[in-house]
């Protein structure tokens, strides 16, 4: 019995050893910063780059050996529900025929890296991480049932194209560089018709093709002046902003029709 009982101890304790050996302790840790925080947009803005820059801080349980890293920046904004409609030309007419309606999805999605994704990690990885526009879960409304279908669906693929065509959606395997081996920096491009709201910004360290840590960090986007006080009439009070809006519109109309009016 008592043999018995010191094997099955022995077992457990290699069990338990084998499970620690596979799951190592994270020996690094990122510190990021924004260069701004709160974005102000007036009426004349035509857009900016902000810029990413941090550190890798190592620890005594580093391994010696780990020299080079990867780093991947994801930077999503305010989420909501969009629609990408087909077109086709009947009767020399363009009329929609089919639409695909795309759920909570990032208004805004920009991802950096140091280096293609593909030399980052394995296709599995990359898939499971996300890395690149191919493998962002972009959810959208298939008939009565939700999924996300594969990278070349016409509809994504429209989608993602015609979002990048004005700068709200883009991937740039190139755009971290690396100061020193632990000292990093990236820039963030805004568009000038950039949405309002939060942007979140994950950043992932890799090496050797694995994951080894990750942090976030956030900035805002908001309007001052006179177009926050519109925004804020509209979501707020929509029904007076509509009367007034209407009213300005046939008080223009009618001043149109005295200055130009032919005696």
């Amino acid at each position: 019995m008592i043999a018995r009982t010191s094997l099955a101890a022995v077992v457990l304790a290699l069990a338990l050893g084998a499970g620690f050996t596979a799951s190592p302790a994270q020996a690094e840790r990122l510190i990021v910063s924004v260069s701004n925080h709160r974005v102000t947009v007036t009426p004349n803005y035509s857009g900016e780059e902000l810029v990413l820059f941090g550190s890798v801080e190592k620890d005594a349980s580093t391994p010696a050996t780990r020299t080079s890293y990867d780093l991947v920046v994801t930077v999503s904004g305010p989420r909501a529900d969009m629609v990408t409609r087909r077109k086709e030309r009947k009767l020399g007419i363009w009329i929609n025929t089919d639409s695909r309606e795309f759920l909570k999805v990032p208004a805004y999605l920009a991802l950096f890296s140091n280096r293609p994704f593909d030399a980052i990690a394995s296709p599995e990885v990359t898939r499971r991480q996300q890395l690149g526009l191919n493998n962002v879960l972009l959810t959208q409304r298939v008939g009565p049932d939700y999924a996300d279908v594969v990278p070349n669906d016409p509809f994504r693929s429209a989608f993602v194209r015609l979002r990048s065509q004005h700068g709200l959606y883009r991937e740039e395997t190139s755009a971290v560089t690396f100061l020193t081996p632990t000292l990093f920096r990236t820039g963030i491009p805004l568009p000038g018709e950039v949405p309002i709201g939060t942007y979140n910004v994950e950043i992932k360290l890799f090496s050797d093709g694995a994951l080894v840590t990750k942090t976030d960090t956030a900035f805002e986007i908001v309007k001052v002046g006179f177009e926050q006080f519109v925004a804020n009439s509209a979501r707020n009070n929509g029904f007076a902003y509509g009367l007034a809006t209407a009213f300005m519109a046939l008080m223009t109309g009618w001043m149109a029709s005295i200055v130009f009016r032919k005696d």
